[in-house]
This record gives C-alpha cells, structure tokens and sequence, in this order.
C-alpha cells in the first residue's frame, strides 16, 4: 500500500528535485562523462560518448516522450507497472544494438554497459511480480560505477541513492517494499560488476 500521509511542500519541492535531477539517464549520463574526462582527451571522449548518446541516451528519452503524449505512459517516470513491459523492451533492444555496434567497432565487449543490461533485464523480470524502482537501481549501479573509479565519489552517490530511494517513497511513486527490491537487485548486479573489475586490476 501507498503511503497516505503527506508530507510538507518543501519536503515534496525537494524530492521532486533530487528525484527528478538524478533519474536514471541523468545519473548515467553524469557517470559516463565523468569517465570520459578522466580517461580520454576530449575528441577521444565524443568517440566514446556519442553512440552512447546516440543509440541510447537520445532514443529511449524520445520512446518515453513520444509515449506520454500519446497517452501510452501516465508520466515520464513511467510509474505504471504494465506500462513499463514496453520501456523494458525498447531499452533492452537499444543496449543489445549498443552492444553489438561496440563489439563490432572495438573487438571487445563494453562490460560495463553488458551489466547494466543484465540489471535492466533482472529489473523486467521483477516488474512482473513488483514494481521495483528504477530510479534507486540505477542510482545504486551508478555508486558502483564510480566506486570503481573513485571510492569516495562512489560513497557520496550511494548516499545519493539512498535519497533518492527515500524521495520515490515521498513522492508516492513507490511502496518501501519497491525501492528496496529495486536496491537489492543493483546491489547484487554491482557486487559482480566490482568484483569482476577487481579482479581485472
């Protein structure tokens, strides 16, 4: 059950802006150019950053507006569960595209886009049972994403994700029970992903 007390409008103003500013796409988005600009000049960085933007970032941002306006999503969170089967879909078909193109253009797989493939793909399956909270999964797998590159950056978004964990609750986006099953299913996903990048050192 959806919790039935409000909270205070400065309470509800600020959990719109922590939920709304670190929504999946952002938060990987600001991991990913964060990335570039630690390992890569910048022409190497565009090489790098525009099939990501291209093929996903710009794509999926298109497939949940263009269905909001045809009424086919409530809203740009997509907060309805059947309404999500579809999302799932078009970004599972995007990030295999992705993935593909990469394999075929760097003769290697990108592992770290293979895992958030893996985290979507265990987040569809859960959607058929709960809706769990994208928003905290991702923002749990991004904290590991820069865990592996800055263990401090990688604590302060944790802390981020927990807020915005705390924020979907507020906003009545998600039941405690959605947000903690979305932030079980990133913490395993990014326990092999930091493992795995460990033992690669």
């Amino acid at each position: 059950m959806q919790n039935n007390v409000t909270a205070h409008p400065i309470v509800i103003f600020l959990s719109k802006f922590i939920s709304n500013f670190f929504n999946p796409l952002t938060s990987l988005f600001l991991y990913f150019a964060y990335y570039s600009s630690k390992h890569y000049d910048l022409k190497k960085s565009l090489y790098e950053f525009l099939p990501i933007l291209l093929i996903l970032i710009l794509p999926i941002s298109a497939w949940i507006y263009w269905n909001v306006r045809k009424g086919n999503y409530t809203n740009m969170d997509v907060s309805n569960r059947k309404q999500r089967n579809s999302l799932y879909i078009f970004i599972a078909v995007a990030m295999l595209v992705y993935l593909l193109i990469n394999f075929m253009i760097d003769g290697q797989i990108d592992y770290t886009m293979l895992f958030l493939f893996i985290l979507l793909i265990l987040m569809q399956i859960s959607n058929y049972f709960i809706k769990s909270s994208m928003h905290t999964a991702i923002n749990i797998f991004a904290a590991a994403l820069f865990f592996a590159q800055n263990q401090i950056l990688g604590l302060a978004w944790l802390f981020i994700a927990v807020m915005v964990g705390i924020t979907r609750i507020i906003l009545k986006r998600h039941t405690p029970k959605e947000v903690l099953m979305g932030a079980a299913i990133a913490s395993m996903v990014s326990f092999f992903y930091l493992y795995i990048y460990i033992q690669n050192q």
